[in-house]
């Protein structure tokens, strides 16, 4: 009695947060500096936006510049070129989970993309849009629809940089036209790379799109050199037209294939404990078509700190109490208030009244909200800001060429038949979304018409403590990565999806090539970039508990949590797997 009034209690806190979430619009505590120092710009340390990289680690860096023009940022390059001082790009609020940033050792330099914020020139005629490499994604979209152009394609989340969602190829979803990667609308890009002392330490790179080296450069890693500025080749302001279709998942293996090639703006949010998935019907529309709608992604909104905390707290205690069933109530809960609410989206800015949400793509294309912000008290945030309780999740996001990606939604849905209550832990966190990838000319990006999964999911702050349904999860991630080949999205995952990835790209061999050129020595690139380009050791790592969150494959018991039970077997479906299995509960 007093376990079923626990639950009843729960439900009806997070029912109260879920419906708070829907009708709260607050301003938001600024996110803090990924880079902090002990003095003025000097012994530094450099995070991400989560608080922490996938392995923990501490970054540490010499100091940080701040250019504010592209003569400023060559002087720095080369003093530091000269100094022969490794250096890394760091931006205005780091969103790779990867530690990318981080140079080696703690004499490093980092350069901050923060005042490198400005709109260079607008060509209406051409319809050609350059901008300096810290431009924010939402600064982007914003400008280019006042001069009455639009990016086709974007992430959903605008808190990126130009240049950080170049450097990880980032993307929105569609498989219409040159595909949703936003590096295939890059026609030119200025680089700034180190250089001999004839060319004074450093050098301005022009790459246009008559140059191959721009395959090299629209996904690199940041180990080319500093992003100046980029030009894009944009397309007239549009409308779109968005509903949203809850169907059963039965038929999600053939649907999926055709419905990317249907509309052109189609993604899905797959729910697999719930048997559902919901279809984004989402087109061009005429430009008189009547609409105002605003995409205001709900989970992207500023939140009070103090109904985040619940939602945290919530979830810790499911874990401790291997409460299953809690999870299943929170997340039904949870995705029915999110399609109660249209997601975000609303017909006129203000209130949903009904389906199509017509609107111009400017509004509908991207959103970010929670980083609004008046002042620094924490008391509203972005749900994952680390200065607060609020969410601290992994990610596992990669895509599975066309070509096979039916065989693996019904591997996940064998899984889901065995163990239906495992994926409720994925529907906290809105489920499983898919988009739609198309191969790309750069020689990092895409290699094949594909559908990227983004798996989010709980992550202890105790890096030795294991997960409720750790292999469930792992398998899935095992299955994309081994079985199917996946290609990791590089500014997400753990670091076993890296573990041999730079085999899985054609044109491996001209990247590096380029990269020797540009950086002979080496001082834009770090252990972890030689590692995941396949230049030096594995990016895993062999020790007690390493596989409880991605750091390798278990080999042996002790690479997951013998003394809480969970030792390494075989996966249930695929025997090639390796995973921490709850065998002996304690």
């Amino acid at each position: 009695m007093l376990y079923s009034t626990k639950r009843n209690e729960f439900r009806e806190l997070l029912l109260f947060e879920c419906l708070f979430l829907l009708a709260v619009m607050v301003s938001c505590s600024p996110p803090e500096e990924p880079v902090k120092c002990s003095s003025k710009n000097s012994n530094c340390t450099i995070t991400n936006s989560y608080g922490t990289f996938a392995d923990r680690a501490v970054c540490r860096a010499g100091n940080v510049a701040y250019p504010t023009t592209e003569q400023e940022l060559v002087s720095i390059v080369s003093a530091a070129t000269k100094a022969k001082r490794k250096m890394k790009v760091v931006t205005r609020f780091s969103h790779s989970i990867p530690k990318l940033v981080c140079p080696d050792g703690q004499d490093g330099l980092l350069i901050s993309t923060k005042y490198l914020n400005h709109v260079v020139k607008i060509d209406a005629a051409a319809m050609t849009f350059t901008v300096e490499s810290g431009v924010t994604l939402r600064q982007l979209i914003q400008e280019a629809a006042k001069a009455g152009l639009a990016l086709p394609y974007a992430p959903y989340w605008w808190g990126l940089t130009i240049g950080g969602l170049l450097g990880t190829g980032a993307h929105g979803s569609s498989l219409w036209g040159k595909g949703s990667a936003v590096n295939d609308y890059v026609i030119e890009m200025r680089i700034v790379s180190p250089a001999g002392p004839e060319e004074g330490y450093a050098k301005v790179r022009v790459l246009t799109d008559r140059d191959k080296d721009l395959d090299a450069a629209k996904v690199s890693l940041g180990v080319l050199g500093v992003i100046s500025q980029v030009t894009f080749k944009l397309q007239p302001l549009f409308k779109r037209s968005i509903t949203y279709v809850t169907k059963d998942d039965t038929d999600l293996g053939d649907e999926a294939i055709t419905f990317g090639k249907m509309h052109e703006f189609a993604d899905i949010f797959w729910y697999p404990s719930q048997r559902k998935a919901v279809y984004r019907i989402d087109d061009r529309v005429s430009s008189n078509a009547s609409g105002n709608g605003l995409y205001d992604f709900t989970p992207f909104r500023s939140t009070p700190s103090l109904a985040l905390a619940l939602v945290r707290s919530t979830e810790e205690t499911q874990e401790s109490l291997r409460d299953a069933d809690g999870k299943c109530l929170s997340a039904n809960l949870l995705t029915s208030t999110l399609q109660m609410g249209a997601y975000g989206l609303t017909n006129n800015g203000i209130i949903f009244t009904g389906y199509p949400v017509i609107g111009f793509h400017d509004r509908l294309q991207s959103s970010g909200t929670c980083l609004d912000s008046l002042d620094d008290s924490v008391i509203n945030a972005c749900a994952w800001d680390p200065r607060i309780k609020g969410e601290f999740f992994q990610q596992t996001t990669f895509s599975i060429g066309l070509s096979v990606v039916k065989s693996f939604i019904e591997d996940v849905q064998t899984l889901v038949a065995l163990e239906p209550k495992a994926f409720c832990g994925l529907e906290l966190y809105n489920g499983i979304l898919m988009r739609y990838v198309k191969a790309s000319s750069a020689y990092l990006g895409k290699q094949e018409d594909a559908i990227d999964f983004d798996i989010t999911y709980y992550r202890s702050k105790d890096p030795m403590a294991p997960r409720l349904y750790q292999d469930i999860l792992d398998e899935i991630e095992q299955i994309g990565l081994l079985k199917y080949g996946a290609l990791p999205h590089w500014g997400k995952n753990r670091n076993l999806a890296f573990d041999g990835v730079i085999k899985k790209y054609k044109n491996a061999g001209k990247f590096l090539k380029v990269k020797n050129m540009y950086d002979p020595s080496g001082l834009f690139s770090s252990e972890w970039t030689d590692q995941i380009l396949g230049l030096t050791n594995e990016v895993t790592t062999l020790k007690e508990g390493c596989a409880l969150e991605g750091l390798c494959i278990c080999s042996q018991d002790i690479h997951c949590a013998p003394s809480q039970g969970y030792l390494c077997r075989p996966g249930k479906i695929f025997q090639n797997a390796s995973v921490c299995t709850l065998v002996n509960p304690k």
